[in-house]
């Protein structure tokens, strides 16, 4: 008999529906063909355990599975329970309800029946509904990621005898029903971490202020523990709240990477990902022979922060260009091309030497004539020209660590960001895939930073002055309309582009005795 049940493979950040054929027939041996990986293989013996546990038998008898289309590469553990239905049912072990055409049906068995997570459920859930199914069976785990999805029953199942059960039509587990907006509207902005943690540092605030404002890249260069890394991770507290479509999309990339954890169903707050130095090239673009999104796309819709710039691989950060630019990454190899959406905000860390203490105003710096500049050395001209904002960090004095007075929390400070970027949506309105000033193009500059005779005279001097490269200039001009925004100016001032050249300090050709 045979028997087609329906499951999905998940490449980039979409999915495929797969059609799993069950044949059992007169003969013997166990074959399944399709493309399967090693992975899938080795569900026979899983299945054959799990159905002695659970009182069914594995069929002594010939079964064939195809796995269509056998073009495409079949990958995983999750293939487990549409295989189990399929063989369960060809043998006529149990005679569904339930119409197996209209379901998708996924979940890694464990020897003793019970269900595993898997990964991937929301892609998965938003391609069966395309596709006109009506439900989805899965690990109770994955129901509420997959329940965002509207219009499509979601069935959660623990162990194989519930998924009998639904197919039966005869279990007390009801299709779960998830209200999107109520639940993200309950979780949205819930950080434990709060801007006015931070004592002092007042300067580096309103410069984060002006980074979360135009969605500019920064870096930060200071001695260690001069609170680096507790700012920078305090960003996205006060970055604009996520849209549901920004929260949807972030929430897929989680989900195909697995990084969702139980029970959870759309992302509520933007992402902060903090790589380690020792990143793989693969970890950090995405990739692999089984294709995940690296670091980056985790980052989608939040911030990348990359803690000891210097310190990560040349080449790992050379991979870096391309995706600030494209706002994408493109994995090509000889057999697939997979894109995975990568538009972030990279935030950078750097001690100003290899001892930490260059320019401390109470240490001195140990390190040899001519090391801070082969240590700065290590981060490329390139990667710097993507970086709109260069941030001096200076250590916090004992006055201002003892000072009990609250700082400004991150809800005032994302009330001006979400002015600024108000603003930065109307004019943008009618260009596509620009929504910040950090995006504009070369062109864009010209037209909508326009400086007067006084600011072009300022900006003249500074560039000579302090021996600023070429590729400031079109940087000062960006963050000086971010800062004109959150100011609620019209054109830009004087004053603000003074603190837009404040804010350029590695492109001083004396800067680091240059």
């Amino acid at each position: 008999m045979l028997v087609k049940t329906f499951g999905s493979a998940v490449y980039g950040v979409n999915a495929i529906t797969i059609t799993v054929e069950v044949s059992v027939s007169g003969g013997e041996k166990y074959y399944m063909v399709g493309l399967p990986d090693n992975a899938v293989k080795e569900s026979q013996q899983r299945i054959d355990t799990a159905l002695k546990e659970t009182g069914y038998k594995m069929p002594r008898m010939k079964v064939v599975i195809n796995m269509a289309p056998a073009d495409i590469r079949k990958e995983g553990s999750a293939y487990d329970l549409p295989i189990a239905i399929g063989i369960l049912t060809s043998s006529n072990q149990i005679q569904p309800t339930l119409d197996l055409s209209k379901y998708i049906i996924m979940g890694e068995l464990s020897l003793d029946g019970e269900l595993k997570p898997i990964k991937g459920a929301l892609p998965i859930a938003i391609q069966a509904k395309k596709e006109g199914f009506e439900g989805f069976i899965l690990p109770a785990q994955n129901a509420k990621e997959a329940a965002i999805v509207s219009d499509l029953k979601v069935y959660g199942a623990s162990h194989l005898n519930d998924v009998v059960d639904i197919l039966h039509g005869t279990s007390s587990i009801e299709p779960l029903t998830l209200n999107t907006r109520d639940e993200f509207a309950t979780h949205e902005n819930h950080y434990n971490i709060d801007f006015s943690d931070v004592r002092g540092q007042e300067n580096i605030k309103r410069a984060l202020e002006i980074a979360a404002a135009g969605g500019h890249n920064a870096i930060l260069i200071g001695p260690p523990g001069a609170g680096k890394t507790m700012l920078a991770k305090r960003l996205p507290t006060i970055l604009p709240p996520l849209t549901l479509h920004e929260a949807l999309e972030t929430t897929k990339i989680h989900s195909v990477a697995g990084k969702l954890g139980s029970n959870i169903g759309l992302m509520p707050i933007r992402p902060f990902r903090s790589p380690h130095h020792t990143v793989s090239n693969v970890a950090l673009v995405g990739g692999g022979n089984t294709p995940q999104p690296g670091e980056i796309s985790l980052a989608h819709n939040g911030v990348l922060f990359l803690d000891e710039l210097p310190e990560f691989d040349k080449k790992a950060l050379e991979v870096l260009r391309q995706p600030l630019e494209e706002r994408q990454v493109v994995i090509s190899r000889a057999k697939y091309s997979i894109e995975y959406p990568a538009s972030f905000m990279l935030i950078a860390s750097m001690n100003p030497c290899p001892c930490g203490y260059y320019n401390h105003p109470e240490k001195d710096c140990v390190c040899p004539p001519g090391t801070v500049q082969k240590y700065l050395g290590k981060v490329s001209g390139p990667l710097l020209d993507r970086i709109d904002i260069h941030i001096e960090v200076t250590p916090v004095n004992f006055d201002q660590l003892s000072d009990n007075r609250k700082s400004e929390p991150s809800a005032n400070v994302r009330e001006r960001v979400m002015k600024a970027r108000e603003v930065q949506t109307q004019r943008y309105i009618d260009t596509k895939g620009i929504y910040s000033n950090a995006q504009m193009s070369a062109q864009m500059v010209r037209e909508i930073c326009q400086i007067s005779t006084a600011g072009q005279n300022l900006l003249k001097n500074a560039m000579e002055r302090l021996n600023l490269s070429a590729r400031a200039y079109d940087r000062i001009l960006k963050v000086s309309r971010t800062i004109a925004d959150l100011s609620g100016s019209a054109d830009i001032q004087i004053e603000h582009l003074a603190e837009a050249i404040h804010y350029r300090s590695l492109d001083r050709e004396d800067w680091a005795g240059n």
